[in-house]
């Protein structure tokens, strides 16, 4: 058996394989464009983030109890 009796059924898989390989890629290049714009946004209404600050030692821990 000839490997061109299969060529068809070969070549569709391997462009079946690189459509859905760019459609995650495009899916995670674009989602992480919409984190950076809600990252953005949140920043710009004064939301921080909690691991931009110090974490509280056990002598602020104390004080604060």
């Amino acid at each position: 058996m000839l490997a061109t009796h299969h060529l068809d059924f070969i070549l569709g898989a391997y462009v079946a394989a690189v459509v859905v390989v760019a459609g995650l890629i495009a899916w995670v290049l674009l989602d992480y464009r919409a984190q950076l714009r809600n990252l953005a946004d949140l920043e710009k209404r004064g939301v921080t983030r909690r691991s931009a600050t110090a974490p509280p030692t056990a002598a602020t821990a104390k004080e604060d109890a």
